[in-house]
């Protein structure tokens, strides 16, 4: 029964803030840190996953800026949040129809290893990459 409570707080941790919650996310994992991200218009969303010690935003900062801009393909603009969730401001405007607006954005190249698939044991493994731009 404690493992079944343990399990339901766990999931409740990843599922977004109100503005994101409806929205599927992608999950990566980006140093050491793993995130799932949602987007909605110019803006994204990474809520930390993973256990790990952040006491403040600084060391998770960048990190999830990275992944929100892997997700979107836009630069990241401005991160606000906490260590747990962070939302990202998009540097291109993702709702545009024209999409030569977004081939003026100079795409940041990045070098992944790829680390496998993470079973947890039950329909929700993902892939696992450690990704740093270059």
């Amino acid at each position: 029964m404690i493992r079944f409570l343990a399990l339901l707080l766990l999931a409740g941790c990843s599922a977004g803030t109100t503005h994101f919650r409806d929205l599927p996310a992608t999950r990566v994992a980006v140093n050491g840190s793993v995130f799932d991200v949602r987007l909605r218009g110019d803006l994204a969303e990474a809520v930390r996953v993973n256990s790990q010690y952040a006491p403040r935003l600084g060391p998770i900062q960048d990190r999830a800026a990275l992944a929100m801009a892997q997700v979107s393909g836009c630069p990241v603009a401005d991160v606000l949040g906490d260590a747990a969730v962070t939302v990202g401001i998009l540097a291109c405007d993702r709702r545009a129809s024209d999409r030569l607006l977004l081939a003026a954005v100079t795409p940041t190249n990045y070098d992944c290893i790829d680390f496998g698939t993470y079973d947890s044991g039950s329909d929700t493994g993902y892939q696992v990459f450690e990704c740093s731009p270059y």
